[in-house]
This record gives structure tokens, sequence and C-alpha cells, in this order.
């Protein structure tokens, strides 16, 4: 596949009716076999949360209505959906009648789980915001140099196998950048683990050498988890970045180890 077949990637028509054909899905299998993940079996579970702030139709007497909403996308589904494709679909929902919002839910559920190869959690509604956590360290407040900003560096990552802990710790300084058209990707990451202690500092400059680096959001998670794994062999880890929106949309991909549950839906200062 190449960028001039992604509607990102190319001038595109306002949709003016409702149009399931606009949602385009690309194979995660691209983004993975970068990181020698292939097959049906995968080293995480996860998924891929989405928020939508600029949802609307009309009623069956033509009244606007409109709603937030929240989809929720498994990460072992065949395919991920391209944002840009997302938000083209969500527009054209905006001069076509429907009889509910109800009605409204179930055809996004329908689309996107045709869409993504595999069932699609939709509701009306945002997560909260995320409140006070003083648990969480907070990677930011390093006082450290960083002079690389890409490709990501796992060589940066460094733990010590001698000090096993349960730690959480957060960044807003994960940046990378659109594949296709090379615009900024911001987002917190969040990461949960049991294991060897991982060097903060370390980490932070390995969350910064994303920087430079053109990825989509969900690959980007895929690939920390991965490196983390590789480089750290914790017994469980949990990886989640919390992108700001573009477009009404915001997307939070979440990986981590099998059998873990799906931290609490919150969603960051930024978003």
């Amino acid at each position: 596949m190449t960028s001039s077949e992604l509607p990102l990637g190319r001038a595109v028509d306002y949709p003016r009716h409702y149009d399931p054909g606009l949602l385009f899905p690309i194979p995660r299998a691209v983004g993975r076999s970068a990181l020698s993940i292939a097959g049906d079996t995968l080293p995480f579970v996860g998924h891929d949360r989405w928020h939508a702030y600029e949802l609307s139709w009309l009623d069956g007497r033509g009244k606007p209505m409109v709603a937030t909403a929240t989809f929720t996308v498994p990460a072992d589904s065949p395919h991920l959906v391209e944002s840009k494709s997302l938000k083209l679909y969500l527009n054209s929902f905006n001069s076509s009648r429907f009889d509910s919002a109800d009605d409204v839910r179930a055809r996004i559920a329908s689309d996107l789980a045709r869409s993504a190869g595999a069932p699609v959690d939709v509701h009306f509604g945002l997560p909260p915001m995320i409140g006070d956590e003083d648990d969480v360290v907070d990677l930011d407040a390093l006082a450290i140099d960083i002079d690389d900003y890409g490709p990501p560096n796992a060589g940066h990552l460094a733990c010590d196998a001698g000090d096993i802990v349960e730690a959480r710790v957060r960044s807003a300084l994960l940046k990378s950048n659109c594949p296709v058209t090379g615009q900024p990707d911001w987002a917190e990451v969040r990461i949960e683990y049991r294991g060897p202690r991982i060097d903060a500092a370390g980490l932070l400059r390995y969350l910064v050498s994303f920087r430079d680096h053109a990825e989509f959001h969900e690959q980007c998670v895929e690939r920390i988890h991965t490196d983390l794994v590789a480089r750290c062999a914790p017994e469980q880890l949990s990886v989640e970045a919390l992108y700001t929106r573009r477009g009404g949309l915001d997307i939070n991909p979440w990986r981590a180890t099998p059998g873990s549950a799906p931290p609490l839906a919150v969603r960051a200062l930024r978003q």
C-alpha cells in the first residue's frame, strides 16, 4: 500500500450523505512486520479507543442532533481504521436523517466492525478527565540532557535486574509524525509495569527519540511495548498513549501483557 492510496494524503470532497464506504481499513500486519510480529498470536492484548467530539445527524423531522462518542477497536482486529477516513465517515452523518440516536450508534458499530474486521464497541459520551495521581512518576520533571530525536532508539533503555518493582510512570513528551502528511502527533504516554526497575532517564530519552519518527499512533505504541519487553523483560507491562485530537477525533492505543485488564478509560488534560 502506498501513501497515494490513502485518503489522508489527498484532497477529498466534503461528504453530503451517509456513506460507510468512506472508511479506509489498513492491515495491521503492515506495521507489525517491522517489529517481527507475525501471525495470529500476538505478544500483547489491547485496544484502540477513539473519542469523537464532533458527531451530528438529523432526526426524523430534520432537526440537527449532536453527541460525543467513544469507539473501542480491539488490537487483534486484522485492520486499523485510518483517521481521516473516520472523520469523513462521521461527517457523512451530518445531513442524513435517522430514526433515533440508537440507530446512529448501531450503524457506526456495524460499519466500524466491518472495516476493522472485528466487533467494535460504540457508546455515546466520553471518559472523565484524569484526576490526581500521587502514585505516578512524572518523567518530564527529570533535569537531563537530550540530543536524540530519532529514529526510535531502544538503546537508551536500561534496567536493574536486581531491583524488582511495581511502578507507574508518565510523560507528555511523546511526539511522532504522520507517515503520510508529516504533521505532528502529540501524546501523553502512560506506562505501568512489574519487573526490573527501568532507568527513568533512559526511558525518557527513548520516548523523545520518537520525535522525528513517522509512524501511525497504534504502531508507535506497539513499538514501545515491544522494545520494553525485549530490553527489560517485565513480568507485566501496560503501555497507553493518549493522543491529542485532530479533526474532532483523538485516539488512545493501549497494549499490555496477555491477561492484563484494560486500564480505566480517562482523558488527559490536552484532550
